[in-house]
């Protein structure tokens, strides 16, 4: 797709739905209407109606690719809401595999491989049955099946993936092999956990897009949006969830790409405050910084490549809680989110209500209804002796405090690791930020305040906020392969693909990469992602002996399809 082509994208967030359709470096029109999480395709529908009749409707049927961004997952994720997930595991050589489990749900299967793939103790099932069979009689429909060394052979997987079949046949299964070939058991782990657990989510959003799509008889090919920046077509994400827990977060970040004018000077913070959660990124040399050690969740490091973003419980509509009394008072913004801002007909009072008690008397503009924002407040700070105007200032204090931290753990953790950007490896410096890019709904109401409380100078972006539909709509396509050859088994795969072929101990590092970019790109073009760049990101060659003394090579070459921004917004 070019720079001349209609591009459609669509954010779907926890709050709003927003839709933008862009050409030749214009926004051709744009939407945003309240997500409605009891009905999503009607949000869907409702936005894109909007957008024919903001931008008219030849335009938005010109599209010919529509992308799709959503902060549904992560925001569920932050406030605790994925499914439950069976976690079964193989046990091999070395540490308990407990010692690395999620979840409360976990079944070690006896038996497994050692580093070459070679079985070393047969499967002992006794016991997984009964283990399946009470998850599943407690709602449990999500299960991941994962094996400490099943990237050199996924046959203990696939073994334990065919006995929790026959108890519970209906199941959504996650293999840790087809998500990622990489050794690292923990981040396979915490890989294939998270993929189940958003399978559900993610699938009954794609459902309710292609859905309304249909309806209003819009065919272009639809791509989701990755945590790295790229977007991949809707069939191949259904396989894949954990690749875009991430999307909201990455359409920020493209979108502020596609936005900014003066992103190519030093080094900035992207700032994304929606309705539920608060992204945040950093840019250096005008690249967005990528998350070397893979995506964090939970705590937990998996094996999806990724943008370096942060996403805590802090926007718009996080409810404000006020606890103890006296000394012991504490007011807390976030993280939960129990609807709207009282300001737009919300029961509770929440960040953006706050803003608005805070901005009635000065510059900062104020959303929907501020009276009933104050209303709202009187009745939460009544009982605890606070005036509408402590509570609310005590609840920004919260929810900057809040933003404050989470910048700080980001820039420390990009700072004690090599700067790795989508350009290039820029090396040992610490970044410091000169300006915040904030984007997202309630970015007019408290741009001034976040420039104060964090004493960095705040850009202002234009179409703020409807930013993330714009990452989303003029973001290249992508994707990512990992091969490995193993010349004393005579061996060259592919996991993610199911793909193998003879190898020889004649093979070489750089025959595995020629290899490895062909595989890649025959790949993209069956998904419909013909002629994008690919390259290699990752080479490691590894010399090993077998049990009888000959010397052989593992190899294993990561490569990707770059990520990046078709065109920029002129106007």
């Amino acid at each position: 797709m070019n720079g001349t082509a209609t591009a459609l994208g669509i954010d779907a967030g926890g709050t709003h739905t927003d839709a933008v359709v862009c050409r030749d470096g214009r926004i051709l029109g744009r939407a945003k209407v309240a997500t409605r999480h009891d009905n999503l395709p009607a949000s869907i529908e409702e936005v894109l109606v909007a957008l024919m009749a903001d931008a008219g409707e030849d335009a938005v049927r010109q599209a010919s690719r529509i992308t799709l961004g959503t902060t549904l997952v992560v925001n569920a994720e932050v406030q605790g809401q994925l499914d439950e997930v069976g976690l079964v595991l193989s046990a091999g050589p070395g540490l308990s595999p407990l010692r690395f489990a999620m979840g409360s749900r976990v079944h070690v299967v006896p038996g497994g491989l050692d580093h070459r793939g070679v079985e070393v103790e047969a499967l002992d099932f006794d016991g997984l049955a009964g283990a399946a069979s009470s998850w599943t009689a407690a709602g449990v429909q999500a299960f991941a099946c994962v094996g400490k060394f099943s990237p050199r052979n996924p046959a203990h997987e696939l073994a334990m993936a065919r006995a929790v079949r026959q108890t519970a046949p209906s199941a959504k299964l996650t293999l840790g092999h087809q998500l990622s070939g990489e050794l690292n058991f923990p981040r396979r782990i915490a890989t294939a956990y998270y993929n189940a657990a958003a399978s559900r989510l993610h699938n009954s959003f794609l459902d309710a897009v292609e859905g309304v799509l249909a309806k209003l008889g819009l065919d272009a090919p639809v791509f989701l949006l990755k945590a790295d920046g790229g977007a991949v077509p809707l069939k191949a994400s259904r396989e894949q969830p954990v690749q875009s827990i991430l999307s909201g977060p990455a359409a920020s970040v493209m979108g502020v790409m596609a936005l900014a004018p003066d992103l190519e000077e030093g080094s900035s913070l992207l700032c994304d405050i929606g309705g539920t959660t608060t992204d945040l990124a950093v840019f250096v040399d005008g690249s967005p910084v990528t998350d070397r050690g893979g995506m964090a969740l939970g705590g937990r490091r998996t094996l999806v490549r990724a943008l370096a973003t942060l996403s805590i419980g802090v926007g718009g509509d996080s409810r404000i809680f006020v606890r103890g009394a006296g000394g012991g008072l504490e007011v807390e913004t976030g993280p939960l989110r129990t609807g709207p801002a009282a300001a737009f007909g919300g029961s509770d009072p929440t960040l953006l209500d706050a803003l608005n008690v805070l901005n009635a008397h000065g510059p900062d503009s104020q959303a929907g209804d501020a009276g009933a924002s104050r209303r709202s407040l009187e009745a939460l700070g009544s009982p605890a002796g606070l005036s509408a105007e402590a509570l609310a200032a005590m609840a920004w204090d919260s929810a900057s405090g809040k933003i404050a931290k989470a910048v700080k753990d980001l820039l420390d953790g990009i700072n004690a690791h090599p700067i790795y950007t989508l350009r290039e490896l820029k090396g040992h410096r610490d970044v410091v930020c000169s300006r915040i890019h904030l984007v997202g709904g309630p970015a007019a109401c408290l741009a001034r305040r976040l420039e104060d409380a964090m004493g960095i100078a705040v850009a202002a972006t234009a179409c703020a906020d409807v930013a993330n539909a714009v990452g989303a709509a003029l973001t290249r396509p992508t994707a990512s392969l990992e091969v490995y050859a193993d010349t004393g088994r005579g061996e060259l795969s592919a996991p993610s693909l199911d793909f193998k072929e003879p190898a020889d101990r004649r093979t070489t590092l750089e025959r595995v990469k020629e290899r490895a970019l062909e595989l890649l790109a025959g790949h993209m073009a069956e998904q419909g992602m013909a002629d994008c760049p690919v390259e290699v990101a990752e080479a490691d060659l590894f010399a090993t002996l077998s049990d009888t003394g000959a010397g052989s090579k593992d190899i294993r070459v990561t490569c990707q399809a770059v990520p990046g921004i078709i065109q920029r917004i002129v106007a």
